[in-house]
C-alpha cells in the first residue's frame, strides 16, 4: 500500500502559527496507528487565515484542513484526515475549488504551495529551469529581445521596462558585470517577495542566472533583509543544491557559460530598499543615495554595469524570458507595474458572470 502524503506548510506565517507542532503531531499519530505517511513540507499557498493549511493527497486530488492548531490534530485524525475524509468542521474539502484560489490564473506563484521548496525534483517536473534551457539556446541579445518584448516591467514600484535595463546593460563593455536582485522588502505589510524565496527559490536563481546569461553577467547578489532568516536559510541551502545539480557555477548545464549566487544580508536600514543606496551598502559602505547619472546599469556594483531589479521582476524572467514559455493573451487588465499579469479568455469561467469585471480577481 501506497503512502498517504500529506502537507503542512514550512513558511514564516506557517510556522509562527504553529506548523512545526502540527507536523509534528502528525508524524506521532501515524506511528502510533501504524499508518504509512509521507509527510512533506510546502510553500503557503497565500491563505493566511486558515494557517496552517493541512493537505491530504487522495485519488480526486488534495483536499485540505484549516486552520489547524496542534490541539486539533488528535480528533482531525479521528474523524479520518489520514484517509481524506472530510467530516471535521476544519474540513475544507478540495483546495484548487476553494473560492479565493478558484478565481485566480497564477503566474509567478504558480508553484507556490504545491511543491517542496528544496525539491529540486518537484521543481523540475513543473517546468522548472525550462525558461533556463530554452535561454541557452538563444543569443544574449536574444534573450533581451524575448524579455523586451514579454513588455515585463519592473515591480517594485516604478515599473521601469525590465528588457530596456537589461539592453543597456548588455550594451555597456566591461571585464565584469552583475546582477543584483532587490530583496529588501521593507514596506509595512508587504510579504510577496518573501513568499517566492521561501516557497519557490528555485524560481528566483532561475531568472537571475537568465538575466546574467542575458548581459554577461557571472556575478549575482541577493541583497535581502536581515529580518528574512527563513528566506535566507532557503536561498542559502537553493543555491547549494542547484549548484550541485549543475544550474549554477562554472559551467551551467554543459553550456560553458558560467553564473554564481549569493546572499548578503542587509542590517535593516529602510533606505536600502532604493538601488543606489543597496549598491553603497553591498558594497559594505553607509547606505546613502547616490547622485545620478551614472546610472546602475553603466555604472554600478563596484563601478561596474549592473542589473538592479525586483524578486517578483527576475522571478517572472522564467516565465517570459522565450515566446515558448509566455503564456498566449487573450483578453488583458494590466496594472502600470504589471501589464502582463493576467491573461484569460474574454467569458468569465465563474459562475453567475458573463463576463470579467473591470478588475478581474488574479494572483502574482
Amino acid at each position: 500500500m501506497m503512502a498517504t502524503t500529506i502537507y503542512v506548510p514550512c513558511d514564516t506565517t506557517a510556522r509562527s502559527l504553529g506548523a512545526d507542532a502540527v507536523a509534528a503531531r502528525l508524524t506521532r499519530a501515524a506511528e502510533r496507528l501504524g499508518v504509512d505517511i509521507q509527510l512533506k513540507r510546502n510553500g503557503s499557498r497565500g491563505l493566511f487565515w486558515l494557517e496552517p493549511l493541512v493537505e491530504v493527497e487522495t485519488a480526486t486530488g488534495r483536499v485540505a484542513y484549516g486552520p489547524v492548531a496542534p490541539t486539533d490534530v488528535d480528533a482531525l485524525v479521528d474523524a479520518g484526515l489520514f484517509e481524506g475524509r472530510q467530516e471535521h468542521d476544519l474540513a475544507l474539502g478540495d483546495i484548487e475549488a476553494h473560492p479565493y484560489l478558484a478565481r485566480q490564473q497564477r503566474l509567478t506563484f504558480s508553484r507556490i504551495g504545491l511543491t517542496d521548496p528544496l525539491s529540486l525534483e518537484d521543481y523540475t517536473a513543473r517546468q522548472g529551469f525550462a525558461g533556463l534551457k530554452q535561454a541557452l539556446a538563444l543569443t544574449p541579445q536574444g534573450i533581451v529581445d524575448e524579455v523586451k518584448t514579454s513588455g515585463l516591467r519592473g515591480r517594485g514600484g516604478a515599473a521601469f521596462p525590465t528588457g530596456i535595463k537589461w539592453q543597456t546593460v548588455h550594451d555597456t563593455p566591461a571585464a565584469q558585470k552583475y546582477i543584483v536582485c532587490n530583496a529588501d522588502e521593507g514596506d509595512s505589510g508587504t510579504f510577496a517577495d518573501r513568499l517566492v524565496m521561501e516557497c519557490d527559490p528555485f524560481m528566483l536563481i532561475e531568472g537571475m542566472t537568465i538575466a546574467g546569461l542575458a548581459v554577461g553577467a557571472t556575478q549575482g547578489y541577493i541583497y535581502l533583509r536581515s529580518e528574512y532568516p527563513l528566506a535566507q536559510a532557503m536561498l542559502d541551502e537553493a543555491i547549494v543544491r542547484a549548484e550541485a545539480a549543475g544550474y549554477l557555477g562554472d559551467n551551467i548545464l554543459d553550456s560553458g557559460h558560467a553564473f554564481h549566487l549569493e546572499v548578503r544580508l542587509g542590517a535593516g536600514a529602510y533606505i536600502c530598499g532604493e538601488e543606489t543606496s543597496l549598491l553603497e551598502s553591498l558594497e559594505g559602505k553607509r547606505g546613502l543615495v547616490r547622485a545620478k547619472p551614472p546610472l546602475p546599469a553603466i555604472e554600478g556594483l563596484f563601478g561596474q554595469p549592473t542589473v538592479v531589479n525586483n524578486v517578483l521582476s527576475l522571478a517572472a524572467v522564467p516565465l517570459f524570458s522565450t515566446r515558448a514559455a509566455r503564456p498566449t493573451p487573450t483578453t488583458a487588465w494590466a496594472s502600470p507595474a504589471a501589464p502582463w499579469r493576467c491573461s484569460w479568455p474574454a467569458t468569465s469561467p465563474v459562475a453567475g458572470w458573463s463576463s470579467w469585471p473591470s478588475a478581474p480577481p488574479c494572483a502574482s
